[in-house]
């Protein structure tokens, strides 16, 4: 899976959890940009990924994401 399929996948899951079938995401975008993007959204959204690309997320691994560029790559790099 490349990296753009990795980013609609992931799109999809911000859209089913934010329940807003027009929300657009790009690397850059961080729980800033996301009003109800909380820490309990953060869990959600980790555990939903962890479902769809069939990976489990470390402690020490989601601690320094900081937008979904990082979330992108740790994606990438856990499916390889």
């Amino acid at each position: 899976m490349d990296k753009n399929q990795i980013l609609d996948a992931v799109q999809n899951i911000f859209r089913d959890n934010f329940d807003d079938d027009t929300l657009v995401i790009t690397p850059a975008t961080s729980a800033q940009d996301i009003e109800d993007w909380d820490s309990l959204e953060q869990i959600n959204l980790l555990t939903a990924m962890e479902k769809k690309f069939g990976i489990k997320f470390k402690l020490e691994d989601v601690r320094n994401l900081n937008n979904v560029g990082d979330i992108l790559e740790l994606i990438a790099r856990l499916s390889a």
